[in-house]
């Protein structure tokens, strides 16, 4: 059996150097630029970064690399890399939203990635299409230490998820102010969101008149933030659909720019609060925020002491996705405009947010970790993916998906997709057998001897765990056919 280099998974140790060795020592590519675009889910287009490389190139970036294990197999990835289609006639990523023309759909989530004019100029210069402000309030913020935990992998620094116990801007409110005008005059052509949270009406209608007269585009108002210390503000407004209510219908009466409620994920039905704030008037919904947890790692205690707080990154997606599924479905807030955030990594994961109805995504974590620079696969990705499928306009693909999902009840019960073992790929490690006789329908045997898995068509229900844990992937669905009848319980 031939075993080849997993392109994906050697990406993955890579450490993303800031000014990588690798490519500094390569004259005639970017290796690391190519790794990137494989990890964040371009790796058919990675091979124009390392097309015109010579062995010796190559071979001189391997050496160059500073993992700490074992250099990143450069070679041996950019010979398995096939040749990168052109950018010739790109569709335009543009779509408007709430009226405001955006030049892509993709934001950065009002967190600690967007603190100061800095910050978000070098993003705008990056490529991102707008910016959630820090969310702004008239109250003192005092922070704690350490203020961030993660559940990331035992073999690299990759975050499964993060947990952050960071409130509000601590910045005075007028230099926050001062700064989204700043933002706006020299970037008219970004859009820019001012984040508000406000603890009485007074204050919600101050902090959003300070933002319409800093020139923002629209105002957000965070219903949602998880670990606030003082009662009656972020989510404890996002769990009480009246009070939601109230505060935008407060904030919209006092101004004529558009107000984006943002909702809170720790609630059965996101759609409660999410109706009241549009019958009073709210111009499109943000979500989801981050997810009440905990972790119990002694590194996120502070002076020894653990709380509640939110959690974000790509092990929430699901939820987040579930959330705007209810709410792209709900008869009273299907039409609203969406702004999607929660676990969005690549291209792959905006997709999913703007296929199911939202017309821009905010993105928080992965800049965390990796940088405003994730910028550049996130909207090459989508450009290629809408010009393979013919897809001239973004508008084209919000909530496009929406057809397809049902309720459990209406899912086709009188077929099955059996799985087939492709015997090239299969490296006889007998994990699909493991799982199968532990956690499914004990449908796969496994000889020991000649390491080789077998399917028993008789026991099999085409429930799938064996494809999900194929470390090589060497398991795939077949054709749908018709169940055989099954035996009637007596």
């Amino acid at each position: 059996m031939k075993r080849e280099l997993h392109i994906k998974e050697e990406a993955m140790r890579c450490m993303m150097c800031d000014n990588a060795p690798c490519s500094k020592a390569c004259k005639s590519g970017d290796p690391a630029r190519a790794i990137r675009a494989i990890r964040f889910g371009n790796a058919n287009l990675a091979g124009r970064w390392v097309a015109k490389c010579s062995d010796a190139d190559l071979d001189n970036a391997e050496k160059a690399c500073i993992h700490y294990d074992r250099p990143i197999r450069i070679k041996e990835i950019a010979q398995r890399l096939e040749a990168s289609p052109t950018d010739d006639n790109l569709p335009d990523l543009s779509i408007d939203f709430c009226g405001i023309h955006c030049e892509n759909p993709f934001f950065l989530a009002s967190s600690a990635v967007c603190t100061s004019y800095d910050m978000v100029a070098r993003a705008f210069d990056a490529g991102w299409g707008g910016v959630f402000y820090k969310t702004i309030c008239i109250q003192d913020i005092n922070e704690v230490s350490p203020r961030f935990d993660a559940v990331e992998s035992e073999i690299n620094s990759d975050f499964y998820g993060f947990r952050n116990m960071e409130q509000l801007s601590e910045n005075p409110t007028k230099e926050d102010f001062a700064i989204l005008k700043r933002l706006k005059q020299n970037y008219p052509n970004k859009v820019v969101v001012a984040s508000i949270m406000g603890q009485t009406e007074r204050q919600w209608i101050v902090l959003a008149k300070m933002a319409e007269r800093a020139g923002v585009d629209a105002v957000e108002l965070n219903f949602s933030c998880p670990q606030m210390r003082l009662s009656g503000m972020g989510s404890d407004v996002g769990q009480n659909p009246e009070l939601s209510a109230f505060y935008t219908a407060y904030v919209k009466r006092n101004v004529k720019i558009p107000v984006i409620p943002k909702m809170t994920p720790n609630i059965t039905h996101i759609f409660r609060p999410a109706v009241n704030c549009l019958l009073a008037g709210a111009d499109a919904i943000s979500a989801i925020n981050t997810i009440k947890s905990v972790t119990m790692n002694a590194r996120s205690a502070v002076s020894g002491k653990q709380t509640l707080s939110g959690y974000s990154g790509r092990a929430v997606k699901p939820i987040a996705l579930r959330h705007i599924l209810e709410l792209a479905t709900c008869p009273v807030t299907k039409e609203a405009e969406l702004s999607g955030i929660g676990g969005i990594e690549s291209w792959h994961d905006a997709l999913d947010f703007i296929m199911l109805g939202c017309r821009n995504v905010q993105v928080c974590t992965s800049v965390m970790q990796y940088g405003y620079r994730i910028i550049d696969d996130l909207i090459l990705g989508l450009a290629h993916y809408m010009k393979e499928r013919g897809v001239n306009k973004l508008e084209e693909l919000v909530g496009s998906a929406l057809k397809d999902f049902v309720l459990p009840k209406d899912l086709d019960r009188s077929t099955v997709v059996y799985p087939m073992i492709d015997r090239e790929k299969c490296m006889g490690c007998g994990r699909c057998y493991t799982s199968c006789q532990d956690g499914a329908h004990q449908a796969i045997e496994f000889d020991r001897e000649t390491r080789t898995p077998r399917i028993i068509g008789s026991k099999c229900v085409g429930c799938h765990l064996c494809m999900l844990v194929c470390p090589t992937k060497a398991i795939h669905p077949s054709k749908r056919i018709e169940k055989k009848p099954k035996k009637t319980k007596a």
